[in-house]
């Protein structure tokens, strides 16, 4: 009855709390915050600079540039809470950033959480926004949420196929009649595409680059598919012999190549979740295929690539990166209808 009636004050958000970036969406007005997930800390005292405002942009501006003092962390790993100090700490500044202007009482807040989460790993989001912040919590698992963000028809007695590439997971799951029928969560994403072309580069010419520098590489010449017209990149760093700053030239092809191994993890994924299915919603896949969300369906030709591989046809997002926080607002919005399809702290008590 108490949290009926602070609800009738209070503001309902969604946080889609991931690896690399937390989006927070408000019912009625959408992606209200979009930041990175990294936190600056202080080596001593461990506790956030600038008065518990390095967070998000500012402290990506700091990121690989900082003294020995001060440390840039990423409270979250593979999409699950590594740092629960530190990830309390950070939705304790994005919720007080967004609800300067919104709100004052304590809102109800729905997360995402990838379908690899844990017991512990669960109860640690659960509690890490309590302490932040927030009056109730409830967690959708990511693969639910994309899907209904990419308006699919999943109540629908056919098949659905959702895969969203974070920075951390990637999450794939076949959905019907409202319900996950088949799933695979994998801890590979964004992140592990970008060390594996680190670890390129320095096996290949004994160079030593930041993953920042990986980042840009992947967005800017990265590709799963061969690429009509080869691109080149100049890419700093550090020479592994001499210890000098050097500079080197990337080509496509040799992204392409670095990228094999978590591309063919994600294909392994998709087939275990094709697996998983019955002949008859397998065979709804080939007629409507499989949809890509997440930051990690940036890469170029990767529709392409997963078609050529799987057999079933692939589409990007409009807005891949948006997939899941819509989703989330769209329960909210509608909280009546998707209740059950949501979990409460109070669910396993």
């Amino acid at each position: 009855m108490l949290n009926r009636l602070l609800g009738l004050f209070s503001a309902d958000l969604a946080i889609d709390l991931g690896t690399a970036n937390t989006l927070i969406s408000v019912p009625g007005e959408g992606i209200v915050l979009d930041e990175p997930s990294v936190v600056a800390v202080g080596e001593r005292s461990q506790r956030v600079l600038s008065d518990g405002c390095a967070v998000g942009h500012l402290a990506r501006q700091m990121s690989g540039r900082t003294p020995d003092s001060i440390s840039v962390v990423r409270p979250l790993k593979d999409g699950v809470i590594t740092d629960f100090q530190l990830c309390e700490a950070m939705l304790r500044y994005f919720l007080r950033k967004v609800r300067r202007s919104r709100f004052n009482s304590r809102p109800r807040v729905l997360i995402a959480v990838p379908g690899s989460i844990t017991p512990v790993e669960k109860r640690a989001v659960f509690n890490s926004a309590q302490r932040a912040g927030a009056r109730e919590v409830l967690v959708i698992p990511e693969a639910k949420a994309a899907a209904i963000g990419l308006g699919l028809p999943i109540a629908e007695p056919l098949a659905s196929m959702v895969v969203d590439i974070g920075g951390g997971t990637t999450e794939v799951a076949v959905l019907s009649l409202g319900e996950i029928v088949s799933t695979c969560s994998l801890r590979v994403g964004g992140d592990h595409m970008d060390q594996a072309i680190v670890d390129y580069v320095r096996r290949r010419y004994g160079l030593r680059i930041g993953l920042s520098s990986a980042e840009q590489l992947r967005i800017q010449i990265g590709g799963a598919y061969p690429l009509d017209e080869d691109l080149v990149e100049e890419v700093a760093g550090v020479d592994v012999a001499s210890g000098l700053p050097r500079r080197h030239t990337i080509a496509s092809e040799e992204i392409r190549a670095a990228l094999a191994d978590p591309l063919e993890s994600i294909i392994d994924a998709i087939r275990q979740t094709v697996d998983g299915c019955t002949p008859d919603l397998a065979a709804d896949l080939v007629q409507h295929g499989m949809v890509l969300c997440g930051g990690g369906a940036l890469v170029r030709g990767l529709d392409r690539f997963l078609t050529e591989r799987t057999g079933i046809p692939a589409r990007i997002a409009s807005e891949p990166l948006a997939a899941v926080a819509q989703g989330m607002v769209i329960c909210l919005e509608h909280f009546d209808l998707w209740r059950s399809a949501l979990e409460s702290s109070d669910d396993n008590l």
